[in-house]
C-alpha cells in the first residue's frame, strides 16, 4: 500500500476528528452564551423594580400652629418647622377611624421620610401656602414600595396586616400611583431605599476616570513611543520592558496600598477624593495603554519610516508626522479598553476609603467621593430589601458603560484602522 493509499484511507478519521473539534467549540460558546444570557437576564429581572417608585396623594393643610410656626414665618423659621406633624394629620385624615397611638404611628409610617423635606423645600420656595392646603404627592416608605412590587407579598414585606389595609385603601380610591424613579439618577446614596441614587456615584467615576485618562494616556503614548522608536536596545530597557509586562498582571488591591502607602499616607491627599482615585487607576492602566501603544506602533510598516527618512524627514517628524498617526487607532482601543477595566476596578479604591458612605453630590476632584462599583458593593452589602433591586439597577447601568466604552473602541479600530 503506498502513501496515497495511506492517506485516503486515513482522510474520513481526519474528517470526523475535525467535526468533533469545531462542534465542541460550538458547543463551548453555545454554553458560554447560555450562562451570559442567564446573567443578563437575572440582573435585569430583579433591576426592573429600582425603575419605578409608588407615590401617595395627600390634601396637605400648612397649618401654622401644627408647623409651630409664626402666620408670617419665613426663612429660617420654615427651615426648621414641624413637617412631619402635617404629614400624619393630612394621611390620618385619610383614615379617621384610626384611633389608636400605635395604629397612628403605623400609618404614618407608610409615607418617606423624605416626604418631609420635600414639603419643606416646597414652603421656601413658596411661602404663599403658609396657611392654605395643598394637594400634594409624597414618596411611599420603601416597605410599602416594595410591597406593590413583589409577586409573593405575603413573604416578601414587613408590613401588618391593618399597614396593607390601609394601603389597599389608597390605591381603591386612586391615591398611590407608581412613576418612574428619577431618583435613582437625580440623587446620591442614601440609607433609604426610596431615597437612595446613583447620580454622586456616577459623578465620582466621571471625575475619577477624567483624572486617570489626563494622566495615563500622555505618560502610556509617550513611554511607548520612546521605548519602540527611540530607547537604545540594551538590557536596562530589556528589563523596564519586562517590568511593565509583570506590572499588567499585579493583582489591582497592590496598587491600592500603594496609593494608600504614597499618596494619602506620605503626601498627605484627601482620602476618598477622585484625584487620589485617578492616580491609582492611572497607576494601574498604564502598563495596558504602554503594552496595546507598542503593538500599534510596531504594526505600522517599516516601508513608511523609511519613505518618510528618505525625503528628509528627521527621526522626530517621522514618529510624530507619519508613524504616531497611523498608529492612533490601535492606541486609542488600548486607551478605552485599559478606561473601561478602570471604571470596574473596586478593590484599589477601597483601599484609599472610597468605600465612605457619602450622600452629597462631589463638585470637584478633591470633594469625597464614590464610584459606581463601590456603591454596587455598599448597596448589596446592604440588609434592606429594597436594595436588592437597587444594586441591580446600578449593575445594569456599569455594563451600559462598558458595553458603549468597548464598542466605542471597536469602532475607531475599525473607521480608522488601515490594511498594508
Amino acid at each position: 500500500m503506498n502513501n496515497t493509499e495511506l492517506i485516503k484511507k486515513g482522510l474520513p478519521k481526519r474528517y470526523r476528528r475535525e467535526k468533533r473539534f469545531r462542534l465542541y467549540g460550538m458547543m463551548a460558546v453555545m454554553v458560554g452564551f447560555i450562562f451570559l444570557l442567564i446573567l443578563l437576564t437575572d440582573i435585569i429581572s430583579k433591576s426592573l423594580p429600582a425603575f419605578s417608585q409608588h407615590w401617595i396623594q395627600l390634601e396637605v393643610q400648612f397649618d401654622p400652629d401644627v408647623l409651630g410656626v409664626a402666620a408670617d414665618a419665613e426663612g429660617k423659621a420654615l427651615r426648621h418647622a414641624n413637617y412631619r406633624a402635617i404629614l400624619k394629620r393630612a394621611i390620618r385624615a385619610e383614615f379617621p377611624d384610626v384611633s389608636k397611638r400605635r395604629d397612628k404611628s403605623k400609618l404614618a409610617a407608610l409615607i418617606s421620610s423624605s416626604a418631609e423635606y420635600e414639603l419643606r423645600d416646597m414652603l421656601i420656595e413658596q411661602p404663599y401656602l403658609l396657611g392654605k392646603a395643598k394637594t400634594v404627592w409624597v414618596r411611599a416608605d420603601d416597605d410599602l414600595d416594595t410591597y406593590y412590587k413583589t409577586a409573593d407579598k405575603a413573604n416578601a414585606v414587613r408590613l401588618t396586616e391593618k399597614q396593607i389595609a390601609w394601603a389597599d385603601r389608597l390605591q381603591e380610591n386612586n391615591l398611590i400611583e407608581s412613576r418612574f424613579n428619577s431618583t435613582l439618577f437625580s440623587d446620591g446614596d442614601s440609607r433609604e431605599p426610596e431615597q437612595a441614587g446613583i447620580r454622586g456615584a456616577l459623578v465620582g467615576s466621571l471625575y475619577t476616570l477624567l483624572v486617570t485618562l489626563l494622566l495615563s494616556f500622555p505618560l502610556g503614548v509617550s513611554t511607548a513611543v520612546y521605548l519602540e522608536e527611540f530607547a537604545p536596545k540594551n538590557r536596562w530597557v530589556d528589563l523596564i520592558e519586562v517590568n511593565i509586562n509583570n506590572l499588567a498582571a499585579v493583582p489591582s488591591i497592590v496598587f491600592g496600598l500603594l496609593g494608600l502607602a504614597v499618596f494619602i499616607n506620605y503626601f498627605g491627599l484627601p482620602r476618598s477624593a477622585p484625584l487620589v482615585g485617578g492616580l491609582v487607576l492611572t497607576l494601574m492602566t498604564l502598563p495596558t495603554i504602554i503594552i496595546a501603544s507598542r503593538s500599534a506602533i510596531k504594526a505600522v510598516p517599516p516601508s513608511i519610516r523609511q519613505a518618510a527618512l528618505g525625503i528628509g524627514a528627521s527621526k522626530t517628524q517621522t514618529v510624530f508626522q507619519h508613524v504616531l498617526p497611523l498608529a492612533m487607532p490601535g492606541i486609542l482601543t488600548g486607551t478605552i479598553i485599559g478606561l473601561a477595566q478602570a471604571l470596574g476596578e473596586t478593590a484599589p479604591l477601597l483601599m484609599i476609603g472610597m468605600v465612605a458612605f457619602i450622600v452629597d453630590i462631589p463638585q470637584g476632584f478633591v470633594d469625597s467621593a464614590t464610584v459606581l462599583p463601590v456603591q454596587i458593593y455598599l448597596w448589596a452589602d446592604s440588609p434592606e430589601r429594597a436594595f436588592v433591586a437597587k444594586t441591580s439597577a446600578a449593575i445594569l447601568v456599569l455594563l451600559i458603560f462598558l458595553v458603549v466604552m468597548n464598542g466605542l473602541a471597536v469602532f475607531l479600530r475599525k473607521k480608522f484602522e488601515r490594511s498594508w
